[in-house]
């Protein structure tokens, strides 16, 4: 079962939905027939789901969109192409761990936000600089 921050990506949106994204994009090319494209569809769907605002992640029906697919070389599924800026930046063709998918895409998540909590340098006293 998919999760609901799974996105399903088509040749018609792909341009407006992958390409032009203001965030980055994995897609997950794959086809129902494909064994190891089954056995990573648990794993897209929890890391669609734990990065939910931070990337967009997806999936490509091979076989219902071709064009995509054929126009990245995708020539062995399943292939995970990750987008920033409208290029690929990661290729891999293969099953793999949700870990090294992790690592995969850790680059190319945007920066943490600061801590709340204050800065070592914002809990030291002033230092007096000496100008000669």
């Amino acid at each position: 079962m998919a999760s609901e921050h799974t996105l399903n990506f088509t040749d018609g949106a792909f341009e407006q939905e992958v390409l032009k994204s203001e965030i980055p994009v994995l897609v997950d090319f794959w086809a129902p027939w494909c064994g190891p494209c089954k056995a990573m569809g648990p794993t897209v769907d929890a890391l669609a789901t734990e990065y939910a605002g931070k990337m967009k992640i997806g999936k490509m029906n091979t076989d219902e969109n071709p064009e995509t697919p054929m126009r990245y070389q995708v020539r062995g599924i399943p292939t995970l192409l990750v987008f920033k800026g409208g290029k690929v930046v990661e290729q891999r063709v293969g099953a793999m761990p949700k870990p090294e998918l992790m690592k995969l895409l850790a680059p190319h998540l945007p920066a943490a936000a600061p801590a709340a909590e204050p800065s070592v340098a914002a809990a030291e006293p002033e230092k007096t600089r000496l100008v000669g």
